[in-house]
C-alpha cells in the first residue's frame, strides 16, 4: 500500500463517452508515389500487403456490443479529462444530481450472454442495457465489478449468441498489429488499427494491471472494447487513454485478457476477487540507490516502511532490503511485485529473496488476504475551515493506518493557498492540529475554527513528522 502522492502524475483517462466513410489500406497505399533517381533501379523486394483486417473485424463484430449506462452524478460543466478538475471540483458549489446516458462498449464471451467490460462503465450505474450488433437490447445484470482491475462481468437473458475467441497475450511482440473494436462517441463497431507500443506498461492507480500499450486510436465509448491481435483473438479490454484533451492522442492502455478472465472466473465464482497481501510499501530502485546498497544494476522493489507485525515483519523483512525475486521469479522492476504477491491465495507461503547489505537472503512469508476499503471521499465543497487553510483532506484507510503505523490522520488531498504557501503538499498527513490529535474532518474543523490567525500543524511525511504553521486569512 503507497500513498497517491508517491506515484507519477500522468494524465490518464478511463475512455468511458459521456453524452446522448474511410479509404481502404490498399488505396491509402496507392495514394502514394516514391522517386527512383535517374539511373538507379529499385531492388526487388519481396511483396507486402497490410493484414487482412476486413476479414477479423466480419469475425468478430457480431459479438461486440454497446452498453447504455444510466448514471446520476454531478451535472455537466467542467470537463472530466482536465487534469485539473478534479482540484477544483471540489471547490466547487455541488450542482444538481442529474442523469446521464454513459456508453461504452463491451464483448461476448460466451454464447449465453456473458459480456466483458470495464468497472468503470457500470460501477456508478443504476441501469444497464447491452444493445448487440443485431440492433437487439437487453436489460443486463451486473454479475460483479472488480475495480483494481477495472474489470466488470454482466449477463443478458439470451442464448446462442456470436462469442469472441481468447488469446494468449504472453505471446504478443512489440510492434505486432492489433485492432480495436467499440463505440467511440456512441458511434457503433467502429474499428481502429494500430501496433502494440509496449506490454507490462505500469500506471498510477493500477498495481494490480501489466497493461498492454498500443497506438490503435481509443477514444471516449470504447471503454470495455476488444483489442484483437492478426489471428482474430482477443488480447486486451480497452481501458485507458493517455490525454490532456479527453480525446486520443496516440497511446491507448488495454487490460490483458489473462488478467481479466481470471477475474472473471473469480466474480462469477466467488462475487469478488481474492488477493493477497504481505504488508511492505515499496518504490522503485533507482541507479544511485543501488550502487547505494551495492548492487550491479537497479533490479527489484527496493522496501521503504513495513506494516507492524505484518506478514513481511514477521518474516525478518525490514525498511531498505531489497526484494529481488519472489518464488524464483524475478523482480526486475518494483511494479511486478503487487501483481505477484496479489496473485498468491491468503495462506500460501512465498519465497522471498532480498539483498541486504551486500548480502542474499531467503525469508519465507505467509501471505494474508487484501481487505479492500472504500477510499473516504475529499470533502466537497470543504467546510468554511478547510477553505480557509487550503486544503481538501480526508482519512486515512484502515490498510494506510497500518501501512504507516499511525492509528489516525487525514490526508492532504488538495494544497492551494495559506497551506501551500506554509510548504503543506498533496500527500501530507495531518496528525495534529494545535497539539490536538485529528482523526476526521469534524475534529479539524472545530480545531481550526477555535484557533487565532496561526493554526500549527503537526505533519507527517514520508518517514518525517514536522509542525508547521499557517497563518489564516
Amino acid at each position: 500500500m503507497s500513498f497517491n502522492h508517491l506515484l507519477p502524475r500522468l494524465a490518464i483517462s478511463a475512455v468511458l463517452w459521456l453524452g446522448s466513410a474511410a479509404s481502404s489500406p490498399d488505396d491509402i497505399l496507392s495514394s502514394f508515389h516514391f522517386a527512383v533517381p535517374a539511373g538507379e533501379a529499385r531492388a526487388a523486394e519481396p511483396a507486402r500487403s497490410l493484414p487482412d483486417f476486413a476479414s477479423i473485424v466480419e469475425s468478430n463484430k457480431g459479438a461486440v456490443v454497446n452498453i447504455m449506462a444510466l448514471v446520476v452524478g454531478e451535472a455537466e460543466g467542467a470537463t472530466p479529462s482536465d487534469p485539473l478538475f478534479e482540484f477544483f471540483r471540489r471547490f466547487q458549489i455541488p450542482q444538481p444530481q442529474t442523469p446521464r446516458r454513459a456508453q461504452a462498449s463491451g464483448f461476448i464471451i460466451s454464447p449465453d450472454g456473458t459480456i466483458l467490460t470495464n468497472a468503470h462503465v457500470v460501477v456508478a450505474a443504476t441501469d444497464v442495457t447491452v444493445k448487440l450488433a443485431d440492433r437487439r437490447e437487453f436489460k443486463a445484470k451486473v454479475i460483479g465489478v472488480d475495480e483494481l482491475t477495472d474489470i466488470a462481468v454482466l449477463k443478458i437473458d439470451a442464448k446462442g449468441l456470436p462469442a469472441v475467441k481468447l488469446g494468449d497475450p504472453r505471446s504478443i511482440r512489440v510492434g505486432e498489429w492489433v485492432l480495436a473494436i467499440g463505440s467511440p462517441f456512441g458511434l457503433e463497431n467502429t474499428v481502429t488499427a494500430g501496433i502494440v507500443s509496449a506490454t507490462s506498461r505500469s500506471l498510477p492507480d493500477g498495481i494490480y494491471v501489466p497493461f498492454i500499450q498500443t497506438d490503435a486510436a481509443v477514444n471516449p465509448g470504447n471503454s470495455g472494447g476488444p483489442l484483437l491481435n492478426m489471428n482474430g483473438e482477443v488480447i486486451g479490454i480497452n481501458s485507458q487513454i493517455y490525454s490532456l484533451t479527453g480525446g486520443y492522442q496516440g497511446l491507448s492502455f488495454a487490460i490483458p485478457i489473462d488478467v481479466a478472465a481470471k477475474v472473471k472466473d473469480e466474480l462469477i465464482a466467488h462475487g469478488r476477487v481474492q488477493r493477497g497481501r504481505i504488508g511492505v510499501v515499496i518504490q522503485e530502485l533507482t541507479q544511485p540507490l543501488a550502487r547505494s546498497f551495492g548492487l550491479e544494476k537497479p533490479a527489484g522493489a527496493l522496501v521503504n516502511s513495513v506494516e507492524k507485525s505484518g506478514p513481511a515483519a514477521r518474516a525478518g523483512i525490514q525498511p531498505g532490503d531489497v526484494i529481488t525475486a519472489l518464488n524464483g521469479v524475478k523482480i526486475e522492476r518494483s511494479s511486478e511485485l503487487p501483481l505477484l504477491v496479489a496473485q498468491a491465495k491468503p495462506g500460501a507461503k512465498l519465497k522471498v529473496e532480498i539483498w541486504r547489505k551486500g548480502a542474499r537472503k531467503e525469508v519465507t512469508v505467509t501471505v494474508e488476504e487484501l481487505k479492500v476499503e472504500k477510499m473516504a471521499p475529499a470533502q466537497a465543497p470543504p467546510s468554511q475551515e478547510q477553505a480557509r487553510l487550503g486544503i481538501a483532506v480526508r482519512p486515512l484507510t484502515a490498510e494506510e493506518s497500518r501501512a504507516v503505523g499511525v492509528p489516525g490522520g487525514l490526508i492532504v488531498e488538495d494544497a492551494a493557498g495559506p497551506a501551500a504557501a506554509a510548504g503543506i503538499q498533496e500527500g501530507d498527513l495531518i496528525i495534529a492540529v494545535n497539539g490536538a490529535p485529528v482523526r476526521s474532518s469534524a475534529e479539524l474543523n472545530s480545531l481550526v475554527a477555535k484557533s487565532g490567525k496561526v493554526v500549527a500543524l503537526l505533519v507527517q511525511r514520508g518517514e518525517d513528522k514536522v509542525f508547521v504553521a499557517v497563518e489564516l486569512p
